[in-house]
């Protein structure tokens, strides 16, 4: 899954826009990105000489933003299986996130970009909103295949010496295990209102954080914020979920989706 794509080039916020948490990060990157056009020119070629599919994740400030770029990848070619819809960034435009709180926008959104392609389609959702299953019954509506949660949260970090903000927004997102508990009820929120596969983001440096995150509900993960202290985690990853299995006489991690026993 790529970072996110938009309609033209965009150089993102100004620096100081990251800074370490103790249990995370905070960014305010503002969807820096080479653009569509680059985009298909420079890094589809390099994807194709992976051999790997690619999910194309894709941002926009209007329906029309969004459409144009999943329009340009769809008649590109090349190995984009998918496209991942990130309605639901919380460092730019001030926070505005009208698609991810909005039920009808969000619907409006995906049905749109559902008439554009028959690829995979996978819909980002917020944390920040005040009932995120509301949101995920919309995108389903919408006609989207695959929910992925969370994105960000938001979070701010002051210099006490300099009393300013430590990102130049002042509020940026907040990743890594910080959010991990509130990823794992986004989940499981999610699962007990739609029924279509999930993917778990965030807080994931490890084995067990998968198999929560499955235990909740999710069919798969994404592992973003970890790979800055660990370029191999990934595969550290896999290697300790095979072990786990082998002493748990667990046959497949499919057997682990949603089996969590909740409390009456």
């Amino acid at each position: 899954v790529t970072k996110s794509i938009t309609k033209h080039p965009r150089e993102g916020n100004p620096p100081p826009r990251i800074v370490e948490t103790p249990s995370g990060m905070i960014n305010s990157i503002g969807l820096a990105n080479i653009g569509v056009d680059k985009y298909i020119e420079d890094m589809i070629p390099i994807y194709e000489n992976m051999g790997t599919q690619v999910i194309t994740n894709i941002a926009g400030f209007s329906i029309d933003d969004y459409l144009y770029v999943l329009e340009k990848l769809e008649s590109s070619g090349g190995n984009v299986c998918g496209y991942e819809i990130n309605i639901s960034c919380p460092n730019v435009d001030n926070g505005r996130m009208v698609f991810a709180v909005d039920p009808n926008a969000t619907k409006e959104l995906t049905k749109t970009l559902r008439s554009a392609t028959k690829k995979l389609l996978i819909l980002k959702l917020s944390p920040n909103v005040s009932d995120i299953g509301e949101i995920a019954i919309a995108g389903v509506e919408g006609g989207a295949d695959v929910l992925s949660a969370i994105n960000t949260l938001f979070g701010m970090s002051i210099d006490p010496a300099t009393r300013r903000p430590n990102v130049n927004t002042n509020i940026g997102g907040l990743s890594g295990p910080s959010i991990r508990p509130v990823g794992i009820a986004s989940v499981f929120k999610i699962s007990e209102a739609v029924d279509v596969p999930i993917i778990g983001i965030g807080g994931i440096t490890s084995a067990k954080d998968v198999i929560e995150y499955l235990l909740a509900g999710a069919s798969a993960v994404q592992v973003g914020t970890a790979n800055y202290r660990d370029a191999a985690i990934a595969q550290k990853i896999i290697n300790d979920l095979s072990s786990y299995c082998e002493l748990n006489d667990v046959a497949t991690l499919r057997d682990l989706i949603g089996k969590v026993k909740p409390y009456e």
